[in-house]
């Protein structure tokens, strides 16, 4: 079957490559794959900045596909239906932090650039009805970070005023469609123009760029004050968020792209009561949850046109450049 592999090859290390049908272990189902997402991780991981590359491993966290087959009773009802892939691997027993076991689909373990995977039964789900395949596959690593950011972490409902901080990546935008479904007041910033707009169009209370000069003096002014700030990319930028930022009110990262801060201004934390929350991806019962989350509100993930598994090098390429707005999807040939 054809895969998308990190090989040892020094000019390209990116490679698709002809690899054996999956085992299946027991109680697991081979999927056939009809679409596979990206995710800023396969970009990291593609060009080495990642830890733990692993040459001759499958990238790929996200996918939607066909059941084929089944080796466990369980399994057998899902045999024919579309589901969706959840990523996650050996969260642990603990909901509130992962295990030292814990891993994530695609490194160090083979992922969905494939035509087949072959993960166990209580990794799938019925793909939501009014999702595209396209849609589905967009959905797991990227919604589930953001479900648990804004929802466990941030306690977002519609009494609340929320910013988005880098609205265009593929997590914050999960966190401002989720945000707007239950009525929440949602603010975001993006660097590029063109999102701001796009932002603007789509129901975000106000759309800042953050590389204008004043532009949280007057996120401030229009805000009156945030209750919930989620954030991606950590650096100095902390220190601007707790200037808007309520009494009581929470910074939740689940990333730190622009590095760590010179500083933190505790003098304003302490007396405001602030709270730096921490984030990562999710555990099982928040994935599930997600999904219902999905179905209930009929929320339909921003994807961009998808891009033949063929191509898979132009996939990355956009997301090198950062011009895309939606989510980038591969689509496996019928």
């Amino acid at each position: 079957m054809r895969s998308l592999q990190i090989t040892d090859k020094q000019e390209q290390a990116l490679q698709i490559v002809d690899a054996d049908m999956p085992e299946m272990p027991a109680n697991s189902v081979l999927v056939k794959l009809k679409a596979a997402a990206l995710n800023r991780r396969d970009y990291w991981i593609s060009i080495g900045k990642y830890p733990g590359i692993r040459p001759g491993v499958i990238l790929g966290s996200d996918g939607c596909g066909i059941v084929e087959k089944a080796n466990s009773e369980q399994g057998q009802a899902f045999v024919g239906k579309e589901v969706i892939i959840n990523p996650n691997i050996n969260w642990g027993n603990d909901p509130k932090v992962q295990s030292a076991d814990y891993t994530i689909l695609g490194m160090p373990v083979n992922g969905t650039f494939a035509e087949y995977i072959a993960v166990p039964v209580d990794r799938i789900h019925e793909k939501p009805s009014h999702l595209s395949v396209e849609e589905a596959a967009a959905l797991p690593l990227a919604g589930l970070t953001a479900y648990r950011a804004l929802f466990t972490h941030g306690q977002v409902d519609a009494d609340k005023k929320v910013f988005i901080s880098g609205a265009g990546g593929g997590v914050a935008q999960y966190a401002f469609l989720f945000s707007r479904a239950v009525g929440a007041t949602t603010y975001i910033s993006s660097g590029q123009a063109e999102k701001v707009e796009k932002f603007a169009s789509i129901g975000a209370a106000k759309a800042y760029n953050y590389k204008d000069d004043g532009w949280i003096k007057q996120a401030a002014k229009d805000s009156g004050g945030i209750d919930v700030v989620i954030d991606s990319a950590g650096g100095d930028q902390l220190n601007d968020f707790l200037k808007v930022l309520n009494p009581a009110g929470k910074i939740v990262f689940y990333g730190a792209t622009t590095g760590l801060p010179s500083k933190i201004d505790l003098y304003r934390m302490f007396w405001s009561q602030a709270t730096l929350q921490g984030s990562t991806m999710g555990n099982d019962q928040e994935f599930e949850a997600m999904i219902e989350f999905v179905k209930k509100h009929r929320i339909k993930p921003i994807v961009e046109p998808s891009i033949a598994f063929d191509q898979a090098h132009t996939a990355f390429e956009m997301l090198a450049d950062n011009k895309q707005f939606g989510k980038v999807v591969l689509k496996m040939d019928e």
